[in-house]
């Protein structure tokens, strides 16, 4: 999954909003208001932060290498996964929907 696929991933989802708030290098995808996904489009190899269940968090972070605690975030809510091809895109695909309708069940 590179960066396009994954913006268009994000913006595939109901209710989806993109913006730059924390800047020109950081995309930020929101729902209901509130942020599910940051990436940083000059990261390479392509990383992005996802809001997790606590207890899932850690125990990703345990499985697998390419997820570590939230860069800059909440590190007992949020991952940061690397894209480096350890980890097909259907599962990253997965963490990203757990993030959204984390988030997404939430009200501004």
């Amino acid at each position: 999954m590179d960066i396009e696929a994954l913006r268009d991933y994000c913006l595939s989802k109901q209710d989806v909003e993109e913006s730059f708030p924390f800047g020109p290098d950081t995309l930020v995808f929101k729902v209901n208001g509130k942020v599910f996904l940051l990436t940083g489009l000059d990261s390479v190899p392509v990383s992005f932060n996802v809001k997790c269940d606590p207890a899932k968090a850690i125990e990703l972070r345990e499985e697998c290498p390419c997820v570590q605690p939230g860069y800059h975030m909440n590190k007992k809510h949020w991952n940061t996964v690397v894209i480096d091809g350890s980890v097909a895109g259907r599962q990253l695909r997965e963490w990203i929907d757990w993030s959204y309708d984390l988030v997404k069940g939430k009200k501004k």
